[in-house]
Formats: structure tokens, C-alpha cells, sequence
């Protein structure tokens, strides 16, 4: 079974809450799709700080 992180499952729940896709979510926080795809799947390694924080600021700021 794959040990998903915190960040994965926020941003899991956050796209099911407001209907959206990696795409969408990678132009929004200026990650690639691919690495928002990684980090969602915990397939690679962990975000790191900085990717975190883009990952929540866009989160917190999103108004769909």
C-alpha cells in the first residue's frame, strides 16, 4: 500500500473539493504537472520546502 504524505492527500482532497486536475493545479502554483503528479502519487521524493509552500500559498489563495 503506498504511504501517502500529508501534502499528498491535502491537495488530493483540495482538487475533489473544488474539481480540479494536476494540470490546473501545476499552472496555479508553478509546479510542472509531472511533479504535482509525483507528489500526489508519493512515487518519488518528498516535496520539498519550496514546493510545499507554492503548493499551499495556491491552495489558500485559490477562489474557484
Amino acid at each position: 500500500m503506498t504511504n501517502f504524505t500529508e501534502l499528498a492527500l491535502e491537495l488530493i482532497d483540495f482538487e475533489k473539493e473544488h474539481q480540479l486536475n494536476d494540470n490546473e493545479v501545476a499552472l496555479g502554483s508553478q509546479l510542472s504537472v509531472e511533479r504535482v503528479h509525483d507528489i500526489k502519487s508519493s512515487s518519488s521524493a518528498q516535496a520539498t520546502e519550496e514546493e510545499t509552500g507554492l503548493l499551499r500559498r495556491f491552495m489558500q489563495s485559490y477562489h474557484g
